[in-house]
């Protein structure tokens, strides 16, 4: 009996990344999931390799319609919906964002899909959920936790999910709705999104590699698997009696 066994869950930006080794981890413990992503390629071609429980819909996180969409296509097609993971990001830049020159639509860019995104998403998976209870996961960071002063907008939207994460936790739980709300915290993952960001700024993006790894005391960049296992926990019931909590995986960064 897998430990997701059953689960109906949804997965924002699963395609690849994270998200994709996220939706794969579910279904390897029984979880039937829709991938929800833009990226309709990765997206359709992942649900097809993890089989018969696994759709994929196409879903722009900023938009609340589409969001009302997938959530009542998931319901009407399985019943209900038990487990949402916030996944979807975006780093949306070519050059640091320091408070100084960043322009004002590129940090609303990255607040409308990375903080406004993870709200709506709780928002209807709340409504979603309150009759039977389930399991909130959102994406945050290690930039969520402490300062990142090259990512401006980037580092703001990841501590607005840690916040929201814990307010969403605690009005459920005052209300009774046996739904539980977690953020993670990844640090350097070996993902797209990761290695693109070595090529910011002016310096070498192997020196750049080297300088963030030389700052985990582990001394190794983590893999997109490592995280899912996270989000896996949090959606067990092995999790029960766990919300509001901050769930940090970065091999030791944030604890220096």
């Amino acid at each position: 009996m897998g430990r997701l066994a059953g689960k109906i869950a949804i997965v924002t930006g699963g395609a690849k990344g994270i998200g994709g080794a996220v939706s794969r981890r579910f279904v390897e413990e029984g979880a039937t999931v829709t991938i929800a992503d833009l990226d309709d390629k990765n997206g359709s071609a992942l649900a097809e390799t993890l089989g018969d429980k696994t759709g994929f819909a196409q879903l722009d996180v900023c938009d609340e319609a589409a969001w009302q969409s997938v959530v009542e296509g998931v319901i009407a097609r399985h019943g209900r919906l038990d487990t949402l993971v916030n996944n979807a990001g975006i780093l949306k830049t070519t050059n640091y964002q320091s408070i100084d020159d960043i322009e004002l639509q590129e940090w609303r860019a990255v607040l409308a899909v990375n903080a406004e995104g993870v709200f709506l998403g709780c928002r209807v998976g709340v409504k979603a959920m309150k009759a039977d209870g389930g399991a909130i996961i959102n994406m945050s960071s290690v930039a969520g936790l402490i300062a990142s002063p090259p990512l401006v907008a980037y580092g703001a939207s990841k501590g607005a999910v840690r916040q929201l994460t814990k307010s969403v936790a605690i009005d459920c739980a005052r209300k009774g709705y046996n739904i539980r709300c977690n953020s993670v915290h990844p640090g350097y993952i070996e993902t797209e999104l990761a290695r693109g960001s070595m090529n910011l700024g002016d310096g070498d993006p192997v020196a750049n590699y080297r300088a963030r790894i030389s700052v985990t005391p582990m001394g190794v960049a983590g893999e997109p698997a490592d995280v899912a296992n996270a989000v896996l926990f949090l959606a067990s019931d092995e999790a029960r009696h766990v919300t509001g909590a901050e769930l940090v995986v970065d091999g030791g960064l944030t604890a220096v």
